[in-house]
């Protein structure tokens, strides 16, 4: 099988990225960097422009004044393939060249989750409401922003609808090393842990008046 296009896991990757920039979170490759300024930045992302031509294979980018973000995944088959490791560590070392240095930030990500009985009369509302488009199987239909900025909104059923407590959530993701890490600093703020009977996957936390919150693993 062609290596470019057979996806790797982040056991397969962990030791060619192990002490360097990016982070290998569901499917992406991850690295932010600081630059003296704008000016600085936008040099890095045109000499990393300029590779990625050569090599055919092309990161997202964010630019902002002193920051570039940059996300590698190979699109057409739906996770990280050699491609992607090959151009990470040629990003660390034109950052290097170019004096960027690595944040190591974990990126962010936060889902809604929206408890209820009926999910097809339930999701023409939040649809039209957020300006969002359905994207998934049949069975498990999904909101996200189509310009990619908003959180997603998936739909929980339950059989019995749910009076007792909110029925709307946050799912914030976590790195797997961290998900304990964050919980225990959501407890010192006044959270209270409802359970975390299906960790490692997720922990459920309210806030001093009941509002929940999961803290879900992601991959690392």
């Amino acid at each position: 099988m062609d290596d470019t296009r057979q996806t790797l896991t982040p056991i397969q990757t962990r030791s060619v990225l192990s002490g360097g920039d990016f982070l290998h979170l569901e499917g992406t490759l991850y690295a932010t960097y600081r630059t003296a300024d704008f000016a600085a930045a936008v040099r890095l992302v045109d000499a990393v422009a300029a590779d990625a031509d050569a090599q055919n294979h092309h990161p997202d980018v964010k630019l902002g004044y002193g920051s570039v973000e940059f996300e590698l995944s190979s699109h057409d088959v739906g996770g990280i393939t050699e491609r992607d490791l090959r151009l990470a560590l040629r990003i660390q070392e034109l950052a290097a060249e170019q004096d960027a240095h690595a944040t190591r930030l974990v990126p962010s990500r936060a889902d809604v989750a929206i408890d209820c009985t009926d999910a097809e009369a339930v999701r023409p509302f939040w649809r039209v409401g957020l300006g969002y488009q359905e994207s998934g199987p049949a069975d498990d239909i999904e909101l996200r922003d189509p310009r990619g900025v908003g959180p997603k909104v998936w739909f929980q059923h339950m059989e019995i609808q749910r009076t007792e407590r909110n029925r709307i959530h946050l799912d914030v993701y976590v790195p797997v090393a961290d998900c304990e890490e964050r919980v225990e600093d959501i407890i010192d703020v006044g959270g209270v842990l409802l359970t975390d009977e299906h960790a490692p996957d997720w922990w459920v936390l309210a806030d001093p008046e009941g509002n929940e919150l999961c803290v879900c693993s992601w991959d690392a």
